[in-house]
């Protein structure tokens, strides 16, 4: 078992990671506000580094897999955008930030040992190539290293972390179980989307004032701010993947259908389907003809037919709207935060998740 690793690659810049353009940051005072992210960003990068690392081998090996292969970092560049309302990038900022992003890396391990993902990042998911058992014990040691970091930030950081923790568990865990009976399909998608991203992405946000010395009357603005723009992020995501690959990591369109996940344009086709022949029609296709398909058939006119539908339905454009209205309630949720770079950025950031659909 002696897999190479991918290379590490520089920390992500903050317009890198929350895809906001160059015109936003025009004045030499905002320009330094760039810097002062980007500078704790490259902090970050290298606290995530000594988590990562072990004086053993295989555990040194495994933490770092996930690690090198990339990701933007937009979890620990809102802590850190979110501090300059405060004191900007301190030690207690970038730890935490530190154990935000160790704790989402420890997640995708577990992630994709139960929804049987083949690629993470455009490499091998870490259990195609170590196997379920190190992948799952990998995600734990993170998981531990997570607890440590934080444990440096006191009570609150501690409480801040198994919070967020469990509601992670939670999410993960009423994804597994599905709706119950008394449930409706779609409200039980969304909840499962808010604690499964959107609760991480708030206890970043609000890591960024707890611990940079910001006014406290800014923690429910920007911690609304996280769950709901994580949850638009994912929905986004819903209808990306419907979209044919522009990259090379190894997505399919329509891979999420193709493994049984019941994403939202498929949860609204399903309501379509109660009283419409046409959604009822193409329901059956994507049962036939999607889900289940082995890679061979990923290939053939039935497959791409069937997903292409479902792209151009209703049930897709409805799904967008969703996902505008919960970044459009996000941006509301910062009406207390005062007018300036952080509140425009952040703004920008919610306007750009939508933004990625088009």
């Amino acid at each position: 078992m002696n897999p190479s690793v991918p290379v590490a690659r520089r920390a992500p810049s903050l317009r890198a990671s929350l895809g906001i353009g160059e015109r936003l940051f025009a004045t030499p005072s905002e320009r330094r506000f760039i810097t002062a992210v980007d500078d704790g960003l490259e902090l970050v990068e290298q606290g995530l580094e000594e988590a990562m690392r072990s004086t053993d081998t295989l555990a040194d090996t495994t933490s770092r897999y996930l690690l090198s292969a990339g990701g933007k970092r937009i979890r620990p560049t809102l802590t850190l955008l979110i501090a300059q309302l405060g004191n900007g990038v301190t030690d207690a900022v970038v730890k935490a930030a530190v154990s935000i992003e160790t704790t989402h890396l420890a997640s995708l391990y577990h992630d994709d040992v139960m929804d049987e993902a083949p690629v993470r990042r455009g490499v091998p998911a870490a259990h195609v190539t170590y196997g379920n058992n190190v992948a799952i014990l990998t995600g734990d040691l993170l998981f531990a290293r997570a607890s440590l970091i934080t444990a440096d930030l006191g009570t609150e950081g501690i409480r801040m972390q198994a919070e967020t923790f469990q509601r992670l568990c939670m999410g993960q865990l009423h994804e597994t179980t599905g709706p119950q009976p008394d449930d409706d399909p779609v409200e039980h998608y969304i909840q499962v989307l808010s604690d499964k991203t959107g609760s991480l992405i708030a206890t970043a946000a609000r890591a960024g004032v707890m611990f940079s010395g910001a006014d406290r009357a800014y923690l429910d603005a920007v911690g609304t701010f996280g769950e709901k723009v994580g949850v638009a992020f994912q929905l986004v995501d819903d209808v990306i993947d419907l979209a044919p690959a522009k990259d090379r990591t190894g997505k399919i369109a329509g891979n999420d259908l193709r493994a049984g996940v019941d994403t939202l344009p498929l949860l609204q086709l399903r309501r379509l389907a109660a009283r419409d022949e046409g959604a009822a029609a193409l329901l059956a296709r994507i049962e036939h003809d999607v889900k289940d398909a082995d890679d061979d058939a990923v290939a053939s006119a039935p497959y791409q037919s069937a997903v292409a539908a479902l792209r151009d339905h209703e049930a897709t454009t409805a799904t967008r709207a969703v996902a505008v209205r919960w970044a459009e309630e996000a941006v509301a949720a910062l009406e207390p935060l005062p007018d300036g770079t952080v509140k425009r950025a952040l703004t920008r950031f919610a306007e750009s998740v939508v933004e990625r659909s088009r």
